[in-house]
């Protein structure tokens, strides 16, 4: 057999006894009963929801038997002993049924959702905080991210509390359950480096070692990788090997040689073995150990049932020794726990290297049932098959320090907004960009109160993004004050780059998925913390691609941020291809839970930020993405009413009205907009009346007239209150409504076409998509628009093409 080393941690090494038990014999009894409830419902859950309820298409549904029972005594040993109200929890995203199972005995799930489990309406295949309600913390399911949004969400309690907010809140953990495979994911390591830069406290990620992925086994040494790799960003290690019966059967003659062989077994044969049964160990060690005459008396001592029973009373399924590792750890140093566990323990697929989508069979369940002492008809019934007095049982649930009967979910004040943003003058030429940096550095300076919920973050680009002003007025955030020693040694800088807790801006390595995990958990303060934070993080809008992913994961947590993505597009002329956004405008249209906008002036960006300000405090609120630019554009001065406004935020508006019946107009957005004032002058000759409507939002407009055109098709009274009146237009419908239906538009972005093409299906007119769908090229912006045909020559050429209506 291959060799593995001996373990590092003290109960491996030392291989004595278990210390005197955190647990009495009737605590044991009560939570042994509890994990078997537990695990029983999590597996019919399962069951009910692949043999039992009628399955209309045809497609499996799926749920994990196996991953959930993996972890169902490391949950048990926390939910109903550990945690604490306050504690944050990820679960991982195949424990779901447990979590649904422990939330139904605690009463904060339903029957009916448990039965309707990956159904329409029923408990979700992963833990959701917006489809399964106030018991989950965090949503997990794309592996890796649940665990480390725990690091950022520590980070915003650790913000808060040392501005004095959320005072009156004790401290809580932040508590990851992990997928040894969910390891493999790189954000994983990314988020254990940069929050170790920041100091974080009070997280403890528990890991479900069991072994076995989808496809495969894990290497028998990740264990000591994952060890190392935690122990060098300065966390604690705890490794929970051993059950309380290997460890009293390693203290027996023989003993020593069954823990070395254990240790010196790969993770494949010890699965095998685990499937395999009693008789399969026992042949499996004498063989591997022919001359060890006291570890063959040891195995003549146990029957097959007894040897299997020790064999797998691995640390991560003995009650004991979870208590023991979970109530050790009494500082809020991060701590991270390996549990070993078998895949699938306590069922029939145990270790089978299939199990991980594999489900129970009608005969197995049925046999299982019995086992369990459950009656046909009674697997819902929480005291079916108890070992113990079920008064005993709901009293120990009811005892359960995470369980108080209140709602996990926080209320925060809103933030007030101001009825105006402090003022900033633009005139001449500036930037979408620089309007955002002079905005924000303006209320850096006030006295306001969104002023000090504002919390800024960046991976490593917060003066290429204008945030520099603001972090001279309000300083970067750190556990411990630390001067900026250019400025000390009297070194010229812009930057005063003062560390201190009191400081509102949080710096980040290169690493965007970091930053969408930061916003998320920043974003989720007034639910998790009672205390609302205005999160504002900065990247450059071709790498939102890199963290699209956790930022997906940020907006299905309804987590309430601003994001500004600049430079973006090829008008970051000289930069080159790989610093040139494409798709992002359609990325912003698309994203559930977020709301993009492309401003063209730097009004517009007040108007939005002023905005997004109430928006992501607004209860059918959510995030904000704004796409900005660094090309300077001739501003319009003194313009902005309520009006205006309202239609800038709603998506767009005329800057030249067409006249009724009009035949043409030309529609761009962001930075195009000279190039399509320019072209519009010159087309008024041929199209006299024409319009020039400017887009500052695509994802409103067309979601807006989507919800209506939904809800068109809708025969019934409407299930939208703000739709049954079919009379109303959407903004699009009403804005380009003075165009004659045989009217031509010539839409142009920075970004890909298709971002505004859509325009046509509004009200049937024909448009020339113009905009950019290949990678981009260094060089300045007057080569590329040409190169690209975005210029004001296409514009035009795109006019001329369509000629007049009826030539």
């Amino acid at each position: 057999m291959t060799t593995m080393l001996e373990q590092d941690d003290p109960l491996a090494a030392e291989g004595g006894a278990l210390p005197p038990g955190p647990l009495d014999s009737a605590e044991l009894a009560e939570l042994a009963a509890i994990e078997d409830k537990v695990r029983w419902l999590a597996t019919w859950t399962i069951h009910h929801a692949n043999h039992v309820r009628p399955n209309r298409d045809g497609i499996k549904v799926g749920g994990h038997q196996a991953s959930s029972a993996s972890v169902v005594a490391i949950m048990t040993a926390l939910y109903f002993r550990v945690l604490r109200p306050q504690d944050r929890v990820a679960v991982k995203p195949h424990a779901s049924p447990v979590l649904h199972a422990i939330e139904y005995l605690f009463g904060r799930q339903s029957l009916d959702r448990l039965k309707a489990f990956r159904g329409f309406g029923g408990a979700q295949s992963y833990p959701s905080r917006t489809k399964d309600g106030d018991f989950v913390d965090f949503s997990t399911g794309s592996v890796g991210l649940g665990a480390a949004v725990t690091n950022f969400a520590a980070l915003t309690q650790d913000y808060l509390q040392m501005k004095g907010l959320a005072a009156d809140r004790p401290r809580g953990r932040m508590v990851a359950l992990v997928g040894d495979a969910e390891l493999d994911e790189g954000n994983v390591y990314e988020a254990l480096l940069d929050t170790w830069k920041h100091d974080i406290r009070n997280v403890w990620w528990v890991i479900d070692y069991n072994r076995q992925s989808l496809d495969g086994m894990v290497n028998e040494e990740l264990f000591r990788l994952i060890g190392r790799f935690f122990r060098a960003v300065g966390w604690n290690v705890v490794t929970v090997k051993y059950g309380r019966r290997q460890v009293e059967t390693f203290a027996r003659p023989g003993g020593q040689g069954l823990k070395h062989w254990i240790n010196a077994c790969p993770n494949d044969l010890y699965s095998a073995l685990a499937f395999e049964g009693g008789a399969a160990w026992r042949r499996q060690i004498a063989a591997d150990r022919p001359q060890d005459a006291t570890l063959h008396a040891l195995l003549d001592s146990l029957d097959d049932a007894a040897l299997h029973a020790v064999m797998t009373n691995l640390g991560g399924h003995c009650l004991e020794a979870l208590a023991h590792a979970f109530e050790g750890v009494t500082d809020d140093r991060p701590t991270c726990f390996i549990c070993y566990t078998i895949k699938g323990h306590g069922l029939p697929l145990a270790g089978h290297k299939d199990n991980h989508a594999g489900l129970m069979n009608p005969q197995q369940m049925a046999a299982f049932r019995q086992a369990k002492g459950i009656a046909e008809g009674a697997e819902w019934d929480r005291h079916a098959g108890l070992a113990i007095d079920p008064g005993r049982f709901d009293a120990a649930i009811a005892r359960a320090p995470f369980y108080d009967g209140r709602l996990r979910r926080a209320s925060a004040t809103p933030v007030a907004v101001p009825d105006t943003l402090p003022a900033v003058a633009f005139a001449g030429k500036g930037s979408t960009q620089e309007a955002f940096g002079r905005i924000l550095n303006e209320i850096g300076k006030s006295d306001l109160a969104l002023a000090d919920r504002i919390v800024t973050t960046s991976p490593d680009v917060t003066v290429s993004t204008n945030l520099g002003g603001w972090v001279n007025q309000r300083g970067l955030f750190g556990r411990s004050a630390r001067d900026d020693l250019f400025r000390a040694r009297k070194v010229p800088s812009a930057q005063k780059w003062q560390r201190a807790p009191t400081g509102q801006h949080v710096e980040l390595g290169i690493a965007e998925n970091n930053l969408f995990l930061n916003l998320a958990a920043l974003g989720l303060a007034h639910d998790l913390f009672g205390e609302r934070l205005i999160p504002i993080g900065t990247l450059y809008d071709p790498f939102i691609a890199r963290g699209l992913d956790a930022l997906n994961y940020a907006c299905y947590q309804d987590a309430r941020f601003i994001v500004v993505a600049t430079p973006s597009g090829i008008s970051l002329a000289p930069e080159g291809g790989a610093h040139q956004s494409i798709a992002t405008p359609m990325i912003g249209m698309g994203q559930p839970g977020l709301t993009s906008f492309e401003p063209a002036f730097a009004d517009e960006v007040a108007a939005i930020l002023h905005w997004g300000f109430g928006h992501l405090q607004a209860p059918d609120g959510g995030a904000i993405y704004l796409r900005l630019s660094t090309r300077p554009i001739t501003q319009v001065e003194r313009r902005m009413d309520p009006d205006l406004a309202g239609q800038v935020i709603n998506g767009g508006y005329w800057l030249v009205p067409p006249e009724p019946g009009a035949d043409m107009a030309i529609v761009a957005a962001g930075a195009m907009l000279p190039e399509a004032m320019a072209a519009f002058d010159r087309l008024l000759d041929d199209h006299p009346g024409a319009g020039l409507l400017v887009v500052t939002s695509t994802d409103r407009l067309y979601n807006d007239w989507q919800h209506l055109e939904r809800a068109r098709l809708d025969d019934g009274p409407g299930d939208m209150e703000d739709v049954r009146d079919r009379s109303r237009m959407a903004h699009v419908e009403d804005l380009l409504e003075p165009l004659a239906g045989g009217a031509r538009m010539v839409t142009v972005l920075d970004g890909h076409p298709a971002a505004l093409a859509w325009l046509g299906a509004v009200r049937g007119h024909a448009v020339a998509p113009l905009g950019v769908n290949t990678f981009g090229q260094s060089g300045d912006s007057i080569d590329l628009y040409r190169s690209y045909q975005i210029d004001e020559a296409a514009i035009l050429a795109a006019a001329r093409r369509f000629g007049r209506p009826g030539d």
